[in-house]
């Protein structure tokens, strides 16, 4: 079966369920052959994580296996090596979302920030992201946050910035959505308990609150995806099946919408296990050595 056929399917409201599991494959693979809008890319490899410097090499070889399937790469930070991923995406073809990891470590912030507005200033970013989930961890105060926004806009106003959180953080803090150029909204079903039959409304319901938080600024989804292994979070369940299934559910429908939707994840990365349980490694689109799971 065709992603075309498959496509046909689904604007008629067929229930995807009836698929097999080949059938999805094949559907998930035409779907990045034609190339998603974006990922959310690490180039780290296994026994790497946050505290690991990157190589250029290393960016480039992980870069290479994606880049054929995607026209965006967001990255997560601008130091530890992380601030070469803009220019060498770039010269691979790909647009960039460039993250500027915050947290409460104020002075390794600077130097993000710093770094990332050189990054900017070189012509390698397309969009700043000014922190990822800083508000829902609870990091800094909306008044900091805002501060570091305000400075990257007067660095580089040429340059749209925004900042990354869970969708209702934008309705929680109306102060900061006012801040940012653009809406950058973490959509996760899996993470709040969805059944995947639910999923895809659920995200709909999602993005339409964070376009009302944004009064009318434009939204990008710069997370979503679902984990294939681990353990169940209420009635959101990991398999390769349901993995599958949303990833075509949200690139059906993001096609559809003309919606902006960065997957998570490029890869598998044992390093999230100590954070998110057993799931945290189980949300790449390719496994930790590099090898397309739904193909």
């Amino acid at each position: 079966m065709s992603s075309n056929s498959y496509k046909k399917q689904f604007l008629a409201g067929e229930n995807y369920n009836r698929l097999s599991t080949d059938e999805l494959k094949t559907v998930a693979a035409e779907i990045l052959q034609n190339k998603i809008h974006g990922i959310s890319f690490s180039p780290y490899v296994e026994g790497q994580g946050p505290g690991s410097q990157i190589s250029k090499q290393q960016i480039e070889d992980r870069l290479q296996i994606i880049k054929g399937n995607i026209n965006w790469v967001r990255s997560f930070s601008c130091t530890e090596g992380n601030q070469y991923i803009p220019e060498i995406a770039k010269k691979q073809g790909l647009k960039t979302m460039v993250g500027v990891w915050l947290d409460d470590d104020l002075a390794n912030n600077e130097l993000e920030l710093t770094n990332a507005i050189e990054v900017a200033k070189a012509g390698h970013a397309d969009i700043l992201a000014v922190g990822n989930e800083v508000l829902l961890r609870g990091d800094l105060t909306q008044e900091q946050l805002i501060d570091y926004i305000t400075r990257a806009k007067q660095a580089v106003p040429e340059i749209e910035v925004g900042y990354v959180d869970a969708y209702y953080e934008f309705e929680d803090h109306p102060k900061v959505a006012e801040a940012c150029d653009l809406i950058l909204a973490n959509c996760y079903p899996f993470w709040e308990g969805c059944a995947l039959e639910y999923s895809l409304l659920y995200m709909k319901d999602m993005y339409q609150r964070a376009l009302k938080a944004g009064n009318g600024k434009r939204v990008i989804i710069t997370e979503t995806g679902w984990p294939n292994v681990g353990t169940a979070e209420y009635g959101a369940i990991p398999s390769t099946d349901n993995a599958i299934k949303y990833f075509v559910n949200t690139y059906m429908w993001a096609e559809n919408d003309d919606i902006d939707v960065f997957y998570f994840s490029s890869f598998d990365e044992a390093w999230k296990v100590a954070d998110e349980g057993d799931v945290g490694a189980y949300w790449g689109l390719w496994d930790k050595d590099g090898k397309l799971k739904y193909a």
